[in-house]
């Protein structure tokens, strides 16, 4: 009895027949220098106290404490996975997440800036998870900032991980250290935007992004 031979397919990389190993999570953790809780709430109570502020009181005897612990929470953004998936179908159109809260602190006065960013990309091989483009503007809303620097920080961290098409951020914030003091401009707000690749060189691209986020009409 003859016995035929088996033939082995013999496959290489880059054939359509293997699909490619998706690629590890990027586990994205935010560690400061470190913190003293203690030693904060000892220096929040000597704030208080020069300026002529007494903590002796039942009510305000824990609040060197709690603000030690407040700003110690504004700094720490929460760790997230950067999981991506693959372009499958081919979408080449915008992907636009719009109205995600944006709460940071003023590193001029430590004063709040709050608002909302609207960012968007156009899908490279790969497509981002939707719930991730509000944890990357945490991540870096959670630190003294400025909001031209959070603006292109956002940006430019989306366009380096993802190597999409183009991005586009827009943020809208309102600044109480120019709000509640100093010039007292209440109901001001400040506009930044940061736009790259497609969403910068081309016309057409732009503006529906910007229509998109309703900076215009």
């Amino acid at each position: 009895m003859s016995h035929r031979p088996h033939t082995a397919a013999h496959l290489v990389p880059g054939d359509p027949e293997i699909p490619e190993p998706a690629p590890a999570a990027l586990r994205v953790v935010h560690t400061p220098d470190g913190v003293d809780l203690a030693a904060a709430e000892r220096a929040a109570g000597q704030f208080l106290q020069a300026l002529g502020i007494s903590t002796k009181s039942e009510s305000l005897r824990g609040t060197p404490g709690r603000m030690a612990r407040a700003y110690a929470e504004l700094f720490s953004p929460r760790p997230f996975d950067l999981t991506t998936f693959p372009n499958d179908e081919g979408y080449d159109e915008l992907v636009l997440a719009r109205s995600i809260p944006v709460r940071s602190v003023c590193e001029h006065h430590l004063l709040p800036f709050v608002g909302t960013a609207h960012v968007g990309y156009l899908p490279g091989r790969r497509i981002l998870g939707l719930s991730k483009l509000a944890r990357v503007v945490e991540h870096f809303a959670c630190r003294p900032q400025v909001q031209e620097r959070l603006t292109k920080q956002v940006a430019e961290w989306l366009r380096n991980q993802l190597e999409p098409k183009g991005v586009g951020v827009v943020i809208e914030a309102e600044h109480t250290c120019m709000t509640l003091r100093g010039v007292q401009a209440t109901g001001s707000s400040t506009l930044t935007s940061t736009l790259l690749g497609t969403l910068r060189s081309d016309a057409r691209s732009r503006a529906e992004f910007l229509a998109l986020t309703g900076l215009t009409t």
